[in-house]
């Protein structure tokens, strides 16, 4: 397995949301289901602005701040707000 891959992420869809993958699978010809949701998912973020290729990491998404030991979650008081 591809080590830049190492972690799965499981989504439930509803049957129309499964069939609309499907249909973007198939019109772009992409090999598999995967392919077709990482590719929806760098247009989603290039529509936001994020530019997943230039070295925005995953952890820049957090709900909770990222220290040196990982996730730790902030003191919504002492927040600095950066």
């Amino acid at each position: 397995m591809n080590d830049l891959r190492a972690e799965r992420l499981q989504v439930m869809l509803s049957p129309d949301e499964l069939a609309a993958l499907d249909d973007f699978r198939f019109k772009h010809r992409m090999p598999t289901r995967a392919a077709a949701v990482r590719e929806l998912l760098k247009f989603g973020l290039a529509a936001a602005g994020v530019d997943a290729a230039a070295g925005v990491k995953s952890s820049s998404f957090g709900v909770f701040g990222r220290g040196p030991d990982g996730h730790t979650q902030e003191d919504p008081e002492n927040s600095t707000g950066t």
